[in-house]
């Protein structure tokens, strides 16, 4: 008897179908799985039979052979337990379900030994790309249901056991389909703006860096502030839309970092420690998972004390800062996960951390420094737009009754402004040309920023005076700019002047622009 079963795998954040066809045969009694499983899925024989046996069914004495399709495809993991064990029911005839129920369906969890159904990872990719298989329900661990649910239009039923799904299969009980629930949090969380003192230039460049999503670099003595500065990004950032929420929460259901949370539901602020691998920034793995830069994604990847990183390490970074994903090649795949991350990074600018510091002497001599700092490569450095001094605050400041002034719901007022005019600027033109990537890393009409903006986009949108045009004629000889830096100065520019409102770019917006470019390393 021969019976075929659907279920899915996941390569990135995507999802393809597997066939499980398995037949009952005359002859010797055993259980073979072919079509290029991994140890997990050949171990699964074990898990079948005896969770079978201990849901008080008997295995089939037959020759068991199930077929993973297509054998070209590499198949990892234990999500495939339940389809095959549906499958070998279906092929004794235990259960008899009807052809387009199983045609309509996506099976997939791990098979306890006692027969209860565990949670397994990937779930959301599948639910998500379940209509694009042309199914219209998927049955699931009851652990993962509230993830699948998130995905309108898709009947999600959850198990516990094999004993609750053959019944459930027999019509013998009904299953009711898990509905979605979503509850997004505010903006403001518990971090403030208010809670860190003085600081005002700061504060503004990222006020600038949160409405156009323009990367940035703090630089100063240990103590003054960066990485509080740094941490309080989110809260004047927009809370999540929910096709955001869903590219988030696709990426940690990769990489099995829910846990028991269904849904990932602030921006994402990942800090990897300097010590941090390639593979661990970018992704990898004999099956690539995703890497900070990824988990990341729709939020900041903040890298503290940058000149500690390993140089190979940092320029793997420079891709995915401009294409906004992340390919990662194996033989027979390649899997591309999204990586549209904003890049806050903070380091001393000597190996003592003192030099300029108006408190404390630097000791370290010029040739320290400079082999300090040429663990930043200049393509590197090219691509943050905005490079921020930070000086250690005076007592004077601290104790000043505007020290805690702005928050971070006066600095968001005009954030929230600048985004809206973005949109309205980017949906009225629709012929305009993508930045690479961008639209990959995204559901549906991806909301884009002016960092995003193509060289034609530029042209187009960042309008100058004719004084601020003199001004940033003179600055692209004196700072030797690239025509990347020449660009980036006309986007943080535009941004300041979309902050407050204003259609063309004025001297002022160049000015202050160029004043985030200009430090001399």
């Amino acid at each position: 008897m021969h019976t075929k079963i659907y279920s899915a795998t996941t390569i990135g954040v995507h999802a393809y179908q597997v066939d499980v066809q398995v037949d009952l045969s005359f002859g010797m009694i055993n259980f073979f799985i072919v079509g290029l499983p991994d140890a997990a899925i050949k171990e699964s024989r074990q898990r079948i039979s005896t969770a079978l046996k201990n849901s008080g069914i008997r295995l089939p004495e037959r020759k068991i052979t199930v077929n993973l399709a297509p054998a070209d495809l590499k198949k990892e993991g234990t999500l495939f337990d339940l389809p095959i064990a549906v499958g070998i029911l279906q092929a004794a005839q235990y259960i008899k379900t009807p052809k387009n129920f199983i045609e309509e369906t996506l099976f997939i969890g791990e098979l306890s030994l006692d027969g209860s159904i565990t949670s397994v990872k990937g779930v959301l990719p599948i639910a998500f790309d379940a209509k694009k298989l042309n199914k219209k329900r998927i049955i699931l661990p009851k652990a993962n249901a509230q993830e699948a649910a998130l995905i309108d239009g898709l009947e999600v039923i959850g198990v516990e056991n094999l004993v609750e799904l053959i019944a459930y299969l027999r019509s013998e009980i009904e299953i009711i389909p898990a509905t979605k629930i979503v509850n997004l949090e505010d903006s403001f969380g518990d971090l403030d703006f208010s809670d860190v003192k003085g600081q005002i230039q700061a504060k503004r460049a990222l006020q600038i860096a949160a409405a156009g999503r323009h990367n940035i670099l703090f630089i100063g003595p240990p103590g003054s502030g960066k990485t509080m500065l740094a941490r309080r990004l989110p809260s004047i950032m927009p809370k999540l839309s929910f096709d955001e929420l869903i590219e988030i929460t696709k990426i940690y259901s990769v990489a099995v970092k829910l846990k028991n949370n269904s849904l990932v539901k602030s921006r994402p602020f990942r800090s990897p420690h300097h010590t941090i691998s390639q593979a661990g920034l970018i992704g990898g793995g004999s099956n690539p998972q995703p890497g900070e830069v990824s988990l990341a994604h729709n939020g900041i990847l903040f890298l503290d004390e940058l000149t500690e990183f390993k140089r190979p390490t940092l320029e793997v970074l420079r891709q995915p800062l401009e294409s906004k994903t992340v390919s990662i090649s194996r033989v027979a795949y390649a899997s591309e996960f999204p990586a549209a991350f904003l890049l806050v990074a903070a380091l001393n600018p000597c190996p003592c951390g003192f030099y300029g510091d108006k408190k404390r002497n630097c000791i370290c001599s010029n040739l320290q420094i400079k082999k300090y700092l040429e663990k930043l490569s200049g393509p590197l450095l090219d691509r943050i737009d905005l490079q921020v001094p930070v000086q250690s605050v005076e007592y004077d400041k601290i104790s000043s009754e505007n020290a805690n002034k702005p928050s971070s719901r006066e600095l968001f007022g005009p954030v929230e402004s600048a985004i809206e005019m973005q949109k309205h600027r980017f949906k009225r033109d629709k012929s305009f040309d993508q930045a690479p990537g961008y639209a990959k890393a995204s559901l549906g009409e991806q909301d884009r920023f002016n960092s995003s903006m193509s060289s034609k986009e530029v042209d187009k949108f960042c309008k100058t005076t004719e004084a601020a045009t003199e001004v940033i004629k003179k600055s692209f000889e004196k700072l030797n700019l690239t025509m990347r830096g020449y660009h980036k100065i006309l986007k943080v520019a535009r941004t300041i002047a979309d902050l407050e409102q204003a259609e063309i770019i004025d001297q002022k917006h160049i000015q202050e622009a160029l004043m985030y470019r200009s430090l001399n390393f």
